[in-house]
């Protein structure tokens, strides 16, 4: 196969300087990381406003109001895509960005174990949608059309944002919005979760009093075997051996560096 012969000019170091160079980038990238989570816990502690209009949407099962996006849920994500008449693509396609953000979603059953719902919204009708998911391969986004104008009221009728919400019983909270190069990062659980009212909700993160908080790691699962016990508790005989081994390791580590 013929390659193209790059024309950069680039600096080619030993195994050792390249070590030295990275370790000196990685400095910024943990001041990043660290930056990062400080950004989401005052994200936690934005205050809400309460969604006072009935909104209504089409599903896959009919009408539905804002409240049954969250299916039964306690958090809500959702995604403003634009696919429907007028879209560059349409019918057979959505907007090509909407469509990598789409293409980057990971599976929702993580979300759902965070007791958080991730949906999509456009203005296209129902079956439409589904002919799209199923040519795409996008059949565990849900994904509903818009009747009313949720897309104006929350800053999504003319361009692409994703608006977290929160329930308490049948009261409906918006927490935070974010659109334009925000969503590029958009896909991963966990940026999602950074930015729901109610974070990743593990022990490490600064978060307000009485927010629910667990041991990290414990929580996960195989995305087809959460609420399956047996899969649960190997799962975190796994994660105690682990953390057992890191600890002995730090502990090694430590007892090296007090001898020398």
């Amino acid at each position: 196969m013929k390659t193209t012969e790059l024309k950069l000019n680039r600096k080619v170091v030993s195994g050792k300087e390249w070590e030295t160079a990275r370790q000196q980038l990685l400095v910024k990238e943990k001041e990043l990381s660290r930056a990062r989570d400080a950004l989401a816990a005052e994200r936690r502690r934005m205050p809400w406003v309460a969604v006072e209009k009935e909104y209504n949407f089409e599903g896959p099962k009919g009408k539905a109001r804002l409240l049954d996006l969250f299916d039964g849920r306690q958090q809500l994500i959702v995604y403003r895509a634009f696919f429907e008449p007028g879209v560059v693509g349409w019918p057979e396609h959505a907007c090509v960005g909407c469509s990598m953000v789409a293409d980057q979603v990971a599976h929702p059953a993580h979300l759902n174990a965070r007791d958080t719902t991730l949906v999509f919204a456009s203005r296209a009708p129902q079956a439409d949608v589904a002919r799209l998911k199923a040519r795409m391969g996008w059949q565990f986004i849900p994904w509903y059309t818009i009747t009313d104008g949720f897309d104006k009221d929350f800053g999504v009728d003319e361009w692409h944002g994703t608006n977290a919400f929160i329930r308490d019983g049948d009261r409906v909270f918006r927490t935070y919005f974010i659109n334009s190069r925000g969503d590029e990062q958009m896909g991963n659980t966990w940026n999602y979760l950074d930015i729901t009212a109610l974070g990743r909700q593990e022990e490490w993160e600064e978060s307000p009093k009485d927010y629910p908080q667990t041991v990290p790691y414990e929580w996960w699962n195989w995305h087809d075997e959460y609420g399956n016990d047996e899969a649960s508790a190997k799962v975190l005989e796994q994660v105690h051996r682990g953390r057992a081994a890191g600890q002995a390791s730090d502990d090694a580590k430590t007892e090296r560096k007090e001898r020398d």
